[in-house]
């Protein structure tokens, strides 16, 4: 089990996440377009919304992608990988938008429950959590953060690995497509079945949510084991 799954995000982690995420997920950069589009959807056009970025090192690609759809959107983002915030800071600085990113190394635990948040996005960080307590935690986190009937979007890994050899080889063929050979094949598929096991399905997901305090999730983006969901926070309890 893996105690801290941040602690594989060392350097060079951190250093190739951006290429190999967009080769890992086909439509890397769509899924956090729509992730945007469906936020701006959800809480309206031009909103002077405060969004929770939960596991925004790397990219940054979520937080650039809504700012430049609304300018009028404020962020904080949280990642408990030093080497990964700091990447994500380096962008966000190179896209002109520090001074509307607050940058948090920690968890969502770490941060105030008020003022409520307008909305959130977690992208890319349920799977990479170790078992189901782990996940519910955190997304109960996420939740008591929230306001009522605040938009939640959550992307991530679904499906057993190894219930879905069909996908597996699709996914290999992603990596031979984009130029690996088949020793690194082999290790990139190694590595993906030595780590933490995602849903098990979307029922595991909607599961999930509705445990946490979410609810009338819909999925709008899906790519090989990947999928993309908005949530709402549950208007009342």
């Amino acid at each position: 089990m893996i105690k801290n799954p941040a602690a594989k995000f060392d350097t060079a982690r951190a250093e190739e996440y951006g290429r190999q995420s967009r080769i890992g997920l086909a439509g890397y950069d769509a899924c956090h377009e729509l992730s945007a589009c469906m936020l701006s959807a959800a809480l309206g056009e031009e909103s002077l919304a405060r969004i929770l970025v939960v596991g925004a090192g790397g990219t940054a690609g979520e937080i650039i992608t809504a700012a430049r759809l609304e300018p009028a959107w404020r962020f904080v983002a949280v990642d408990p990988s030093a080497p990964m915030l700091n990447l994500a800071d380096a962008y966000l600085a190179e896209a002109g938008l520090s001074d509307r990113v607050e940058t948090i190394l920690g968890s969502v635990a770490d941060l105030d429950t008020m003022p409520p948040f307008d909305a959130a996005i977690m992208i890319g960080v349920l799977h990479h959590l170790p078992d189901d307590e782990l996940k519910r935690e955190t997304l109960m986190e996420v939740s008591r953060r929230l306001a009522p009937d605040a938009p939640f979007v959550i992307a991530g890994n679904y499906r057993t690995y190894t219930a879905e050899p069909l996908l597996m080889a699709a996914w290999a063929n992603r990596w031979r497509m984009k130029g690996a050979d088949t020793d690194e094949v082999q290790a990139k598929m190694g590595k993906i079945l030595q780590g933490a096991e995602p849903p098990r399905s979307e029922a595991a997901v909607f599961d999930l949510l509705a445990k946490t305090g979410f609810e009338a999730p819909v999925r709008f983006f899906a790519s090989l084991f990947w999928g993309a969901w908005l949530a709402r926070r549950v208007a009342s309890e």
